[in-house]
Protein backbone atom coordinates (compact mmCIF):
# COMPACT_ATOMS: atom_id res chain seq x y z
CA UNK A 1 0.00 0.00 0.00
CA UNK A 2 2.94 2.79 0.94
CA UNK A 3 4.72 1.37 -1.82
CA UNK A 4 1.72 1.98 -4.30
CA UNK A 5 0.74 5.64 -2.67
CA UNK A 6 4.18 6.59 -3.64
CA UNK A 7 4.23 6.11 -6.55
CA UNK A 8 1.10 7.70 -7.16
CA UNK A 9 2.64 10.80 -5.55
CA UNK A 10 5.78 10.62 -7.64
CA UNK A 11 4.03 10.52 -10.83
CA UNK A 12 1.10 13.36 -10.26
CA UNK A 13 4.38 15.38 -9.09
CA UNK A 14 5.75 14.83 -12.49
CA UNK A 15 2.31 15.24 -13.88
CA UNK A 16 2.28 11.92 -15.65
CA UNK A 17 -0.78 10.24 -16.39
CA UNK A 18 -0.85 6.46 -15.41
CA UNK A 19 -1.56 5.69 -19.33
CA UNK A 20 1.74 7.76 -20.25
CA UNK A 21 3.92 6.13 -17.22
CA UNK A 22 2.73 2.49 -18.15
CA UNK A 23 3.91 3.00 -21.92
CA UNK A 24 6.78 4.33 -21.09
CA UNK A 25 7.28 0.96 -18.74
CA UNK A 26 5.71 -1.42 -21.27
CA UNK A 27 3.24 -2.35 -18.70
CA UNK A 28 -0.64 -2.08 -18.83
CA UNK A 29 -2.24 0.24 -17.18
CA UNK A 30 -4.22 -1.63 -15.40
CA UNK A 31 -1.02 -3.35 -14.02
CA UNK A 32 -0.08 0.13 -12.76
CA UNK A 33 -3.24 1.00 -11.34
CA UNK A 34 -2.98 -2.34 -9.65
CA UNK A 35 0.10 -0.88 -7.78
CA UNK A 36 -0.99 2.37 -7.05
CA UNK A 37 -4.03 1.19 -5.37
CA UNK A 38 -1.88 -1.74 -3.13
CA UNK A 39 -3.73 -4.81 -4.72
CA UNK A 40 -0.81 -5.73 -6.55
CA UNK A 41 2.71 -6.78 -5.57
CA UNK A 42 5.55 -4.76 -7.16
CA UNK A 43 8.17 -6.56 -8.09
CA UNK A 44 11.69 -5.13 -7.63
CA UNK A 45 12.56 -4.78 -11.41
CA UNK A 46 9.13 -2.71 -11.70
CA UNK A 47 10.17 -0.93 -9.06
CA UNK A 48 13.82 0.02 -10.71
CA UNK A 49 12.33 0.58 -13.86
CA UNK A 50 9.24 3.05 -12.35
CA UNK A 51 12.23 4.79 -10.32
CA UNK A 52 13.79 5.48 -13.33
CA UNK A 53 11.18 6.81 -15.27
CA UNK A 54 10.01 9.09 -12.15
CA UNK A 55 13.03 10.47 -11.46
CA UNK A 56 13.44 9.09 -7.90
CA UNK A 57 15.93 6.59 -6.00
CA UNK A 58 14.86 3.34 -4.91
CA UNK A 59 14.43 3.39 -1.32
CA UNK A 60 12.64 7.05 -1.69
CA UNK A 61 9.29 4.20 -2.61
CA UNK A 62 10.21 2.05 0.44
CA UNK A 63 11.56 4.47 3.08
CA UNK A 64 9.89 6.34 5.66
CA UNK A 65 10.68 10.05 4.98
CA UNK A 66 12.75 11.74 8.07
CA UNK A 67 11.12 12.24 10.94
CA UNK A 68 11.43 16.05 10.48
CA UNK A 69 10.09 16.45 6.83
CA UNK A 70 7.22 13.91 7.77
CA UNK A 71 6.03 15.89 10.60
CA UNK A 72 6.33 18.91 8.65
CA UNK A 73 4.13 16.95 5.40
CA UNK A 74 1.14 15.80 8.21
CA UNK A 75 1.29 19.39 10.07
CA UNK A 76 0.09 21.11 6.94
CA UNK A 77 -1.87 18.35 4.29
CA UNK A 78 -2.94 20.73 2.32
CA UNK A 79 0.22 22.13 1.16
CA UNK A 80 1.33 20.66 -1.96
CA UNK A 81 4.73 18.70 -1.82
CA UNK A 82 7.19 21.32 -3.76
CA UNK A 83 10.97 20.63 -4.95
CA UNK A 84 12.27 21.74 -2.31
CA UNK A 85 10.72 19.43 -0.60
CA UNK A 86 12.18 16.18 -2.56
CA UNK A 87 15.72 17.51 -2.62
CA UNK A 88 15.53 18.14 1.30
CA UNK A 89 14.45 14.31 1.36
CA UNK A 90 17.26 13.13 -1.01
CA UNK A 91 19.84 15.18 0.67
CA UNK A 92 19.31 14.21 4.01
CA UNK A 93 18.84 10.49 3.12
CA UNK A 94 22.17 10.88 1.11
CA UNK A 95 24.06 13.04 3.96
CA UNK A 96 22.77 10.64 6.77
CA UNK A 97 24.54 7.72 4.82
CA UNK A 98 28.05 9.55 4.36
CA UNK A 99 28.22 10.53 8.14
CA UNK A 100 27.34 7.20 9.51
CA UNK A 101 30.35 6.07 7.67
CA UNK A 102 32.83 8.60 7.81
CA UNK A 103 31.54 10.43 11.02
CA UNK A 104 34.68 12.16 11.33
CA UNK A 105 34.08 14.30 8.45
CA UNK A 106 30.76 16.32 10.26
CA UNK A 107 31.47 17.94 13.44
CA UNK A 108 28.44 17.94 15.82
CA UNK A 109 25.94 20.49 16.65
CA UNK A 110 26.83 23.33 19.30
CA UNK A 111 24.72 23.96 22.43
CA UNK A 112 21.32 25.49 21.40
CA UNK A 113 21.47 28.91 21.46
CA UNK A 114 18.18 31.19 22.55
CA UNK A 115 15.47 32.29 20.31
CA UNK A 116 15.83 35.79 19.15
CA UNK A 117 12.82 37.76 20.35
CA UNK A 118 13.52 41.17 19.37
CA UNK A 119 16.29 43.09 16.79
CA UNK A 120 18.41 43.21 19.75
CA UNK A 121 19.09 39.72 20.43
CA UNK A 122 19.31 38.71 16.55
CA UNK A 123 22.20 41.29 16.49
CA UNK A 124 23.46 39.04 19.16
CA UNK A 125 22.58 35.74 17.93
CA UNK A 126 25.10 37.14 15.28
CA UNK A 127 27.89 38.12 17.10
CA UNK A 128 27.85 34.78 19.24
CA UNK A 129 27.66 33.16 15.47
CA UNK A 130 30.35 34.78 14.41
CA UNK A 131 32.65 33.40 17.46
CA UNK A 132 31.50 30.14 17.01
CA UNK A 133 32.50 30.41 13.04
CA UNK A 134 36.16 32.11 14.45
CA UNK A 135 35.38 34.82 12.40
CA UNK A 136 37.52 38.65 13.12
CA UNK A 137 34.90 41.48 14.07
CA UNK A 138 36.27 42.57 10.98
CA UNK A 139 36.32 39.68 8.68
CA UNK A 140 34.03 38.79 5.76
CA UNK A 141 31.68 36.29 6.25
CA UNK A 142 32.72 34.32 2.90
CA UNK A 143 32.66 30.82 1.65
CA UNK A 144 29.49 30.30 3.58
CA UNK A 145 29.71 26.75 3.17
CA UNK A 146 33.33 26.55 4.79
CA UNK A 147 32.53 28.72 7.93
CA UNK A 148 29.50 26.93 8.30
CA UNK A 149 30.60 23.19 8.21
CA UNK A 150 32.78 24.37 11.40
CA UNK A 151 29.52 24.05 13.27
CA UNK A 152 28.25 20.73 11.42
CA UNK A 153 25.90 22.45 8.87
CA UNK A 154 26.38 20.84 5.73
CA UNK A 155 25.10 23.75 3.17
CA UNK A 156 24.37 22.82 -0.51
CA UNK A 157 23.02 24.18 -3.44
CA UNK A 158 20.50 23.17 -6.17
CA UNK A 159 18.74 25.26 -9.20
CA UNK A 160 15.75 24.70 -7.69
CA UNK A 161 13.33 27.65 -9.99
CA UNK A 162 11.48 30.05 -8.79
CA UNK A 163 10.75 28.36 -5.77
CA UNK A 164 11.59 28.66 -1.98
CA UNK A 165 14.99 30.12 -0.75
CA UNK A 166 16.10 27.58 1.17
CA UNK A 167 15.52 25.04 4.06
CA UNK A 168 17.06 23.01 6.79
CA UNK A 169 16.85 19.84 8.33
CA UNK A 170 18.74 19.10 11.55
CA UNK A 171 20.15 15.42 11.15
CA UNK A 172 21.47 12.86 14.17
CA UNK A 173 24.44 14.79 13.92
CA UNK A 174 25.07 18.17 12.55
CA UNK A 175 22.47 19.60 10.03
CA UNK A 176 21.39 20.56 5.83
CA UNK A 177 20.64 23.42 4.44
CA UNK A 178 19.81 23.80 1.03
CA UNK A 179 19.79 26.64 -0.76
CA UNK A 180 17.88 27.56 -4.18
CA UNK A 181 20.97 28.18 -6.67
CA UNK A 182 17.96 30.04 -8.63
CA UNK A 183 18.36 33.05 -6.76
CA UNK A 184 21.90 35.70 -7.69
CA UNK A 185 24.91 35.22 -5.15
CA UNK A 186 23.47 38.14 -2.09
CA UNK A 187 20.09 36.67 -1.92
CA UNK A 188 22.05 32.78 -1.94
CA UNK A 189 24.47 33.92 1.01
CA UNK A 190 21.55 35.80 2.65
CA UNK A 191 19.37 32.85 2.79
CA UNK A 192 22.41 30.79 3.14
CA UNK A 193 23.13 33.01 6.77
CA UNK A 194 19.44 32.84 7.20
CA UNK A 195 19.32 28.94 7.57
CA UNK A 196 22.30 28.82 9.90
CA UNK A 197 20.29 30.91 12.45
CA UNK A 198 17.78 28.18 11.89
CA UNK A 199 20.61 25.71 12.64
CA UNK A 200 21.88 27.41 15.63
CA UNK A 201 18.37 27.91 17.45
CA UNK A 202 17.96 23.89 16.36
CA UNK A 203 14.81 24.11 14.46
CA UNK A 204 14.10 20.49 13.26
CA UNK A 205 12.87 21.50 9.98
CA UNK A 206 12.74 24.88 8.43
CA UNK A 207 11.33 25.88 5.01
CA UNK A 208 11.49 29.96 3.83
CA UNK A 209 10.16 31.50 0.70
CA UNK A 210 10.67 35.17 1.61
CA UNK A 211 14.22 36.03 2.65
CA UNK A 212 15.06 39.38 2.92
CA UNK A 213 10.94 40.90 1.81
CA UNK A 214 9.38 43.31 3.97
CA UNK A 215 6.56 40.42 4.63
CA UNK A 216 9.13 38.77 7.45
CA UNK A 217 7.36 38.67 10.70
CA UNK A 218 8.57 37.63 14.42
CA UNK A 219 10.80 34.87 14.16
CA UNK A 220 11.15 34.62 10.61
CA UNK A 221 12.28 38.48 10.75
CA UNK A 222 14.84 38.35 13.47
CA UNK A 223 16.57 35.40 11.86
CA UNK A 224 16.58 38.19 8.91
CA UNK A 225 18.21 40.39 11.00
CA UNK A 226 20.44 37.76 12.17
CA UNK A 227 21.43 37.17 8.87
CA UNK A 228 22.28 40.96 7.62
CA UNK A 229 24.48 41.21 10.93
CA UNK A 230 25.88 38.20 10.27
CA UNK A 231 26.88 39.59 6.68
CA UNK A 232 27.54 42.74 7.69
CA UNK A 233 28.76 43.41 11.27
CA UNK A 234 27.38 46.71 12.18
CA UNK A 235 30.15 48.37 14.01
CA UNK A 236 33.06 47.09 11.38
CA UNK A 237 30.34 48.55 8.34
CA UNK A 238 30.30 51.78 10.32
CA UNK A 239 33.71 52.38 10.07
CA UNK A 240 34.43 51.49 6.29
CA UNK A 241 31.29 53.05 5.11
CA UNK A 242 32.75 56.53 7.12
CA UNK A 243 36.09 55.65 5.38
CA UNK A 244 34.74 54.82 1.62
CA UNK A 245 32.64 58.07 2.02
CA UNK A 246 35.52 60.00 3.02
CA UNK A 247 37.94 59.07 -0.42
CA UNK A 248 38.49 61.36 -2.58
CA UNK A 249 36.14 61.67 -5.78
CA UNK A 250 34.18 58.96 -4.57
CA UNK A 251 30.67 59.15 -4.01
CA UNK A 252 27.89 57.20 -1.95
CA UNK A 253 27.06 55.20 -5.08
CA UNK A 254 31.07 53.83 -4.90
CA UNK A 255 31.02 53.69 -1.28
CA UNK A 256 27.96 51.53 -1.98
CA UNK A 257 29.42 49.37 -4.59
CA UNK A 258 32.55 48.56 -2.24
CA UNK A 259 30.34 47.61 0.47
CA UNK A 260 28.38 45.05 -1.58
CA UNK A 261 31.56 44.07 -3.26
CA UNK A 262 33.82 43.46 0.49
CA UNK A 263 30.75 41.88 2.07
CA UNK A 264 29.13 39.71 -0.69
CA UNK A 265 26.00 41.48 -0.13
CA UNK A 266 23.42 42.38 -2.66
CA UNK A 267 22.36 46.10 -2.90
CA UNK A 268 18.73 45.63 -1.43
CA UNK A 269 20.44 43.94 1.97
CA UNK A 270 23.12 46.26 1.92
CA UNK A 271 20.55 49.26 2.02
CA UNK A 272 18.38 47.33 4.89
CA UNK A 273 21.29 46.85 6.72
CA UNK A 274 23.02 50.55 6.68
CA UNK A 275 19.53 51.83 7.14
CA UNK A 276 19.34 49.80 10.46
CA UNK A 277 22.18 50.75 11.83
CA UNK A 278 21.22 54.29 11.48
CA UNK A 279 23.58 55.05 8.59
CA UNK A 280 21.49 56.58 5.57
CA UNK A 281 17.65 57.93 5.93
CA UNK A 282 15.11 55.63 3.67
CA UNK A 283 15.66 57.56 0.60
CA UNK A 284 19.21 56.81 0.58
CA UNK A 285 18.41 53.72 1.19
CA UNK A 286 16.03 53.42 -1.61
CA UNK A 287 18.90 54.96 -3.77
CA UNK A 288 20.89 52.26 -3.12
CA UNK A 289 18.34 49.50 -3.66
CA UNK A 290 18.97 50.82 -7.53
CA UNK A 291 22.30 50.77 -7.42
CA UNK A 292 23.86 48.41 -10.65
CA UNK A 293 27.49 47.03 -9.72
CA UNK A 294 28.48 47.57 -13.39
CA UNK A 295 31.42 46.18 -15.14
CA UNK A 296 33.80 49.20 -14.92
CA UNK A 297 33.50 49.31 -11.19
CA UNK A 298 34.70 45.93 -10.81
CA UNK A 299 37.57 46.90 -12.96
CA UNK A 300 38.14 50.38 -11.53
CA UNK A 301 37.86 49.41 -8.17
CA UNK A 302 40.01 46.39 -8.86
CA UNK A 303 37.19 44.26 -6.63
CA UNK A 304 36.80 40.46 -6.74
CA UNK A 305 33.66 38.67 -7.82
CA UNK A 306 32.53 36.13 -5.99
CA UNK A 307 29.55 33.18 -7.32
CA UNK A 308 29.30 31.76 -4.34
CA UNK A 309 26.68 28.91 -4.32
CA UNK A 310 26.35 28.71 -7.26
CA UNK A 311 24.19 25.52 -8.08
CA UNK A 312 25.15 22.54 -8.23
CA UNK A 313 27.27 23.36 -5.06
CA UNK A 314 27.81 20.59 -2.62
CA UNK A 315 29.92 20.98 0.70
CA UNK A 316 33.38 20.08 0.78
CA UNK A 317 33.31 17.72 3.80
CA UNK A 318 30.42 15.67 2.06
CA UNK A 319 32.52 15.51 -1.24
CA UNK A 320 35.52 14.25 0.12
CA UNK A 321 33.22 11.47 2.29
CA UNK A 322 31.92 10.38 -0.96
CA UNK A 323 35.13 9.76 -2.44
CA UNK A 324 36.90 7.88 0.64
CA UNK A 325 33.82 5.76 0.77
CA UNK A 326 34.74 4.77 -3.34
CA UNK A 327 38.14 4.26 -2.70
CA UNK A 328 36.64 1.66 0.36
CA UNK A 329 34.95 0.14 -1.78
CA UNK A 330 32.17 0.57 0.22
CA UNK A 331 30.04 2.42 -2.86
CA UNK A 332 30.41 1.22 -6.32
CA UNK A 333 31.08 4.17 -8.94
CA UNK A 334 27.10 5.26 -9.90
CA UNK A 335 26.49 5.24 -6.33
CA UNK A 336 29.34 8.08 -6.07
CA UNK A 337 28.07 9.42 -8.87
CA UNK A 338 24.56 10.37 -7.70
CA UNK A 339 25.93 11.25 -4.00
CA UNK A 340 27.94 13.83 -6.40
CA UNK A 341 24.82 15.11 -7.95
CA UNK A 342 26.30 15.52 -11.23
CA UNK A 343 29.56 17.27 -9.80
CA UNK A 344 31.50 14.24 -11.05
CA UNK A 345 31.77 11.84 -13.95
CA UNK A 346 33.18 8.72 -14.31
CA UNK A 347 36.88 9.43 -15.10
CA UNK A 348 36.92 12.22 -12.54
CA UNK A 349 36.67 9.66 -9.79
CA UNK A 350 40.11 8.42 -8.09
CA UNK A 351 41.56 5.33 -9.76
CA UNK A 352 41.52 2.43 -7.46
CA UNK A 353 44.39 0.15 -7.12
CA UNK A 354 44.58 -3.52 -8.66
CA UNK A 355 43.55 -6.06 -6.69
CA UNK A 356 46.84 -8.31 -6.09
CA UNK A 357 46.53 -11.53 -8.21
CA UNK A 358 46.69 -13.52 -5.02
CA UNK A 359 44.08 -11.47 -3.71
CA UNK A 360 41.83 -12.61 -7.11
CA UNK A 361 42.85 -16.09 -6.43
CA UNK A 362 42.08 -16.14 -2.80
CA UNK A 363 38.44 -14.46 -3.29
CA UNK A 364 37.37 -17.16 -6.73
CA UNK A 365 39.16 -20.46 -5.56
Amino acid sequence: MEIGRRVAEARGELGVTQAQLAASLGMDRTVLAKIESGSRRVAAVELVAIARELRRRVEWFVDEAPPALASYRKAQPEVAVQAIDTELDSLVRDAEFVTDHCPDLVKGQPDTLPRPATAEEAEKLAASARQLLDLEPEQPAHDLSGLVARVGLLLFAMDLGEGADAGTVLLRRGGIALVNGHWRVGRRRLAAAHELGHYLIADQFSLDWRIATSQAHDLEARLDRFARALLLPGDDLRQRWAAWLGTADETWRDAAVRAASHYGADMATLARRLSEIGLVEKHQADDIRRVNTKQADIVEKNLVVRDELAPVALPRSYEQGVLKLYRRETITAERALGLLRGNFDRDSLPDLPHAPEAEIWEVTS
